[in-house]
């Protein structure tokens, strides 16, 4: 006689089947109100699955669709050591409507996603700037005065222009699973931990590389004390292995007018000695975004100068061209790296590409802090100054943290374009990279 086993069968989180469906449901049940779970439902047990120690299979439970990229496989345990990164502090509060439009309750998209609405990449991230801009505050509980909860899943819900809030356990419902490596703008980037939602669960946006590796990237996320943006490394700090990427399925391969004309390539004409025009602007934004914000005095205007030419040729000479490529004028090729975000950035100043020595390893955050005494704080220090930041220094660097140290270093992130925490003088990873590159 075959003897029963019991084991839990976990279904796949965008898994558009009955059964998973079903399952999904059913796990979402057991959860607490605090973590997601309906309240209606609130105690009741997970469902287990019968099976036979001869090995029965559950037909259909977990199959991926044709051409998906597998998930990658949770890795127990994985963290980083307190100090070195920042972790993702984000229960999130229930699905459901934008605040307003009537009482809480479970998303549309637990049983069927609606038909998604059409945006575009560039909105997608206009969006999140504007949160950014706000520096709206974390809470799982409060509503932005665009309807939307004020946690990481409702902000991407904003982002994505989602007719409700939802939850990591419902935005892949909303999206196309993704091999990371094709990872571009507006896409997201999503953890959601099934046995124990309010353990790691979190969703960041790409906001695209930072290194030419892809080993970092920009992230656009909701988190505490509020939004932020910062180099990430792929995929996040914590639960690295375990986050899924996702491309929105309402997302528009064409563009509107407007936008489309932004895009393209205006002309050689539009750039140059006596050239006067929104695109000069818009040339030196985007360059400034990359590291080209030391060659701007003032900043960016519609007025061609030679800080525009120059900034131009550093970043053509950080692809690695020669030349008559690296002539400070933009091209078609130009253009297009800098309106997609792609190609090497900028080095800071001292800088190179190609040839140059790897950056020594980054030792940790906590070396340098108040108190702190080491050599890593005197190399530090030391390569501030032959990098030409070290005017807060009276007397030259030392192995003691110092104010002095913390300014000069401020001063060289704000030289690579960064503002707010990415700008706070304590030196991270991209910073070390960047300062010994």
């Amino acid at each position: 006689m075959t003897v029963p086993a019991f084991e839990e069968y976990v279904p796949a989180i965008d898994c558009p089947c009955r059964g998973c469906a079903d399952q999904r449901r059913t796990v979402a049940g057991g959860l607490s109100v605090r973590y997601g779970g309906h309240p209606a439902a609130h105690g009741a047990r997970r469902a287990m699955v019968l099976v036979t120690a001869a090995g029965v299979v559950l037909g259909g439970a977990a199959a991926e669709s044709a051409g998906a990229p597998a998930d990658p496989a949770p890795v127990p345990g994985t963290g980083v050591p307190t100090g070195i990164g920042p972790l993702p502090d984000s229960p999130q509060g229930l699905p459901g409507p934008l605040r307003g439009a009537g009482s809480p309750g479970p998303s549309a998209s637990q049983a069927s996603a609606p038909e998604p609405r059409a945006t575009t990449r560039t909105e997608i991230i206009n969006r999140a700037k504007k949160w950014l801009d706000a520096q709206v505050p974390y809470s799982m509980s409060k509503y932005w005065t665009d309807g939307y909860r004020q946690d990481c899943s409702g902000y991407v819900s904003m982002a994505w222009n989602l007719p409700g809030n939802e939850w990591t356990g419902s935005l892949a419902a909303y999206g196309t699973r993704i091999a990371r490596e094709d990872l571009q703008p507006g896409d997201i980037l999503l953890f959601h931990n099934l046995a124990d939602p309010g353990n790691g669960s979190h969703v960041t946006i790409f906001g695209g590389w930072t290194t030419s590796a892809h080993t970092h990237y920009t992230a656009y996320e909701q988190t505490k004390p509020h939004t932020r943006r910062q180099t990430t490394p792929m995929a996040y700090w914590t639960n690295s292995a375990s986050y899924v990427a996702y491309r929105y399925k309402g997302l528009s391969t064409g563009k509107s007018g407007s936008e489309a004309e932004k895009d393209t390539f205006p002309g050689a004409a539009k750039f140059g000695p006596r050239a006067k025009n929104a695109y000069v602007t818009r040339l030196g934004e985007m360059l400034v975004a990359r590291g080209g914000k030391r060659f701007y005095k003032i900043g960016p205007d519609p007025v061609w100068t030679d800080a525009d030419r120059r900034a131009t040729r550093a970043f053509q000479q950080a692809q690695g061209w020669k030349g008559a490529e690296a002539d400070g004028l933009p091209g078609p090729h130009t253009w297009k790296l800098l309106v997609t975000g792609t190609g090497r950035d900028i080095p800071a100043a001292g800088g190179g590409q190609g040839g140059a020595k790897a950056a020594p390893a980054f030792p940790g955050r906590g070396y340098f802090r108040p108190g702190q005494s080491n050599s890593h704080v005197d190399r530090l220090g030391k390569q501030l100054v032959k990098k030409g930041y070290g005017a807060h220094y009276r007397l030259g660097p030392s192995p003691r943290w110092t104010e002095a140290d913390r300014r000069n270093v401020e001063t060289f992130q704000k030289a690579q374009g960064w503002r707010g925490t990415e700008a706070d003088g304590y030196p991270g990873p991209e910073t070390w990279r960047r300062l010994f590159a």
